[in-house]
C-alpha cells in the first residue's frame, strides 16, 4: 500500500507557463533546428514529399503522382501537410518538413493536458518531457513517414473520450460538452484515417470499446451521439476515398485504387501477404522490447509504473483518477501492440502507444517527487541498476570509439568505410549494420558527444535523486537527451551520403538542361531523392518493382523504364543522359561502346555518369 492514498491530490492542475515554454524551448532544440539538415532521404522520406511537390504542380489533390506514377501507398494527409509547407514558403525540404514538426509540438501539449488529467501539472510536464525527448519520437522523425502522427490522433482521442465519459457522468449532466467531445473524436478518428488508412478508426474505437467494457460503462455508448458523430466522421474521411475510388477505376490490366489500397494495402498488409512484398517482418518479442527502446531513457521506469498501476487496481483505496489512468494507460498500449503482434510489422509500428507509455514514466517521476516513498525508491532503483550501468557503458563504447577510431584522409567517401548489409536494408534502420571500427572516425564530434550527454543521463541524474533534487534530475535527463539526440543528427548527417543523393542531385543541377534525361541503375528508391532537388522526372533501368510496380499498369503512365537495349540506345543518342549507378565500373564498360562514359560526380558509394 502507498504512503499516501492519492499523492498527487495536493497537486496543481493547470498548465504552467514555466513548463510550456521548457516543452517549446525542447522542441526548438530537436525539431526546429533538425528541419534544414541533411536532405531528404532515398526512399520514402523524399518519394512521399515528391508526391506533395507533384500534386501542386498538377492542382490534383486526390490522386497521388511520384515521378509522374500513380501511387496509392498511403493516405493523402501527409501529401497535405507538405503540400501545405511548400505553398506557404517554396518548394524546399525543410518547408515540407515543418507541419510534421509542428504535429510533434502539438503532441507535446497533448500529452501534457492529459498528464495533467492524470497525475496532475508536474506529471503532465514530465510526461511531455518524455515523449518529446525519447529516441523514438526523434528518430521517427527524421524522415517523412505518418507513424508518429497516429501518436498524436491517439493521444487527442483518448482525452476526448474521458472528457466525454465525464460530461456524461457527472452529478450535473452537460449534453452540449458531451456533442463537442464526440465530434472531436470523430474528427480526430477521421484525421486519423486519413493519416493511416483503416487502421486509424480501429485503434479509437478499440480504445472506446475495451475502456467502456472494463470500466462497465457500455450502456454509455448510445448517449456518445453516435448519429451525428458518425455524419462528422463522414463528412471528413469520405470525400477523399470516393473522389479516389471514382476517378481511379479499374482499367486495362490496372486493378484500380480499390484493389490497391483497400485489398492490397490494407487487408493483404495485415496477413503479411502484401504486392510487392518490399517491408521487413520484425519478430514478435523485438517488436514488444523496441517500444521500451522507444522511450528511452524514460521507459527504464515504466517497470516501476506497472507495478504501480497493479498495486492500484487491487488496492480498495485507489482513487477514481488513479484507477482512469492505470486502465486507459494500460488498455491503449496493450491494444497497438496486441494489434501488430498479429500482423504484420515493422518496428516503429509501436510508435502509437509510445504517448502511453510516456504518461507513465512521467506519473511515476511526479508522484516519487510528491515524497511517495514507493515512487521514489521504483524510481532510484531504475536509475541505479539499468540507467547508470546502461549509460555509463555506452559513454564508454563513445569514448573509446573517439579516442582510438583511426582517422580517415581527407575527402574519404564514407561509403568506402562501411560494410553491406541489403539483407537489412527492409528495416527503417538496416544502414547502422554497415558501421565499421573504421567509419567510426568520420563521427568523432558525435561520439564524443554522446559520450558526455550520456554520462548527464545516468551518473548526474542520479546524484540529483539522492540529494531529493527530482526536478533538476529531470530537467537535466531531458536536455542531456538533447545531447544524445543532437549528436545522433549530426551523425545522421555525415552518413547523408549512403542514405540520400541529394549532393549528386547539386552537380547534375549545374549543367542539367531541361531536354536532358535522368536514368537510376535499379528501382526509384535507390535515388529518390534526385526526383525532387533536380525537379525532373526519372527513368529507371530495370526499375519496374516495388513503388512504380502498381502505378506503371495504367495506360498513362509515362514511358520511363528502361531496359538495357533502350539504356544503350540512349547513351549512343543525341540526348545527354545521367545515370545514377552503384556499380560504376562495371557500367562504363557496357556502355563505352555506345559513346563516351564521363564521371560527373560520385558520393556516398553512388555516381552520376554522363554521355557527354
Amino acid at each position: 500500500m502507498s504512503t499516501t492514498a492519492n499523492p498527487t491530490a495536493n497537486t496543481t492542475r493547470r498548465w504552467s507557463l514555466r513548463s510550456a515554454s521548457v516543452l517549446v524551448l525542447v522542441w526548438i532544440v530537436l525539431q526546429f533546428t533538425g528541419l534544414f539538415s541533411p536532405g531528404l532521404l532515398d526512399d520514402v522520406d523524399s518519394v512521399y514529399i515528391e508526391v506533395a511537390r507533384e500534386m501542386m504542380l498538377r492542382h490534383d489533390y486526390v490522386t497521388p503522382f511520384a515521378n509522374g506514377v500513380r501511387f496509392f501507398d498511403k493516405p493523402p494527409l501527409m501529401y497535405w501537410m507538405a503540400a501545405g509547407g511548400m505553398k506557404l514558403f517554396g518548394v524546399h525540404d525543410w518547408a515540407a518538413r515543418l507541419p510534421l514538426a509542428l504535429c510533434v509540438l502539438l503532441l507535446a501539449f497533448a500529452v501534457y493536458a492529459l498528464g495533467i488529467r492524470f497525475f496532475g501539472e508536474r506529471g503532465g510536464f514530465y510526461s511531455a518531457l518524455a515523449i518529446s525527448t525519447s529516441v523514438g519520437t526523434y528518430l521517427y522523425t527524421r524522415f517523412y513517414i505518418p507513424d508518429i502522427l497516429l501518436a498524436l490522433w491517439m493521444t487527442l482521442g483518448a482525452h476526448l473520450l474521458l472528457r466525454a465519459i465525464d460530461a456524461l457522468t457527472s452529478e450535473h449532466r452537460d449534453r452540449r460538452r458531451t456533442l463537442f467531445c464526440c465530434w472531436g473524436f470523430a474528427a480526430v478518428m477521421a484525421l486519423n484515417v486519413l493519416t493511416k488508412g483503416l487502421i486509424g478508426a480501429v485503434f479509437p474505437l478499440g480504445l472506446v470499446l475495451i475502456y467502456l467494457a472494463i470500466t462497465r460503462q457500455l450502456h454509455l455508448i448510445k448517449r456518445l451521439h453516435l448519429f451525428s458523430s458518425s455524419l462528422v466522421f463522414l463528412l471528413l474521411a469520405a470525400p477523399w476515398h470516393i473522389l479516389a475510388a471514382h476517378r481511379n477505376p479499374p482499367i486495362g490490366d490496372a486493378r484500380g485504387w480499390f484493389w490497391f489500397y483497400i485489398i492490397n494495402e490494407h487487408f493483404m498488409r495485415f496477413l503479411g501477404k502484401r504486392i510487392p512484398h518490399d517491408y521487413g517482418q520484425v519478430p514478435v518479442p523485438l517488436f514488444w522490447l523496441l517500444l521500451g527502446v522507444w522511450l528511452m531513457p524514460w521507459g527504464a521506469y515504466l517497470p516501476g509504473a506497472l507495478l504501480r498501476f497493479w498495486r492500484e487496481l487491487r488496492s480498495r483505496i485507489t482513487t477514481l483518477r488513479q484507477r482512469e489512468a492505470a486502465l486507459m494507460l494500460l488498455t491503449w498500449s496493450l491494444l497497438v501492440l496486441g494489434f501488430f503482434s498479429f500482423s504484420s510489422r515493422q518496428e516503429y509500428y509501436s510508435l502509437p502507444a509510445l504517448p502511453a507509455l510516456a504518461l507513465m514514466a512521467g506519473g511515476i517521476l511526479a508522484e516519487a517527487e510528491q515524497h511517495d516513498s514507493r515512487a521514489r525508491h521504483a524510481v532510484l532503483i531504475a536509475s541505479r541498476w539499468f540507467l547508470v550501468p546502461l549509460c555509463t557503458l555506452v559513454a564508454v563504447i563513445c569514448g573509446y570509439f573517439a579516442i582510438t577510431a583511426p582517422t580517415p584522409p581527407p575527402g574519404a567517401d564514407i561509403a568506402t568505410l562501411l560494410s553491406s548489409n541489403p539483407e537489412m536494408y527492409n528495416l527503417s534502420l538496416g544502414h547502422i549494420f554497415d558501421l565499421t571500427g573504421r567509419a567510426m572516425g568520420l563521427f568523432r564530434g558525435p561520439l564524443i558527444g554522446t559520450c558526455i550527454s550520456m554520462l548527464a543521463v545516468g551518473l548526474l541524474t542520479y546524484w540529483l535523486r539522492l540529494r531529493r533534487k527530482a526536478y533538476a534530475a529531470n530537467l537535466v535527463l531531458a536536455f542531456a537527451m538533447c545531447g544524445v539526440l543532437l549528436s545522433a543528427h549530426e551523425g545522421l548527417a555525415r552518413f547523408y551520403p549512403t542514405l540520400g543523393s541529394k549532393p549528386l542531385a547539386v552537380a547534375v543541377n549545374r549543367v542539367l538542361q531541361p531536354q536532358d534525361l535522368i536514368l537510376l541503375d535499379g528501382e526509384y528508391t535507390s535515388g529518390s531523392s534526385l526526383n525532387f532537388y533536380t525537379r525532373h522526372q526519372l527513368h529507371f533501368v530495370n526499375g519496374r518493382v516495388n513503388g512504380m510496380w502498381y502505378g506503371s499498369y495504367w495506360p498513362d503512365a509515362p514511358k520511363i523504364f528502361e531496359g538495357e537495349n533502350s539504356l544503350r540506345t540512349l547513351w549512343s543518342g543525341p540526348q545527354r543522359v545521367f545515370l545514377l549507378t552503384y556499380d560504376p565500373a562495371k557500367r562504363t564498360a557496357d556502355l563505352a561502346p555506345f559513346g563516351p562514359v564521363v564521371s560527373l560526380a560520385s558520393s556516398g558509394g553512388k555516381t552520376i555518369l554522363t554521355n557527354r
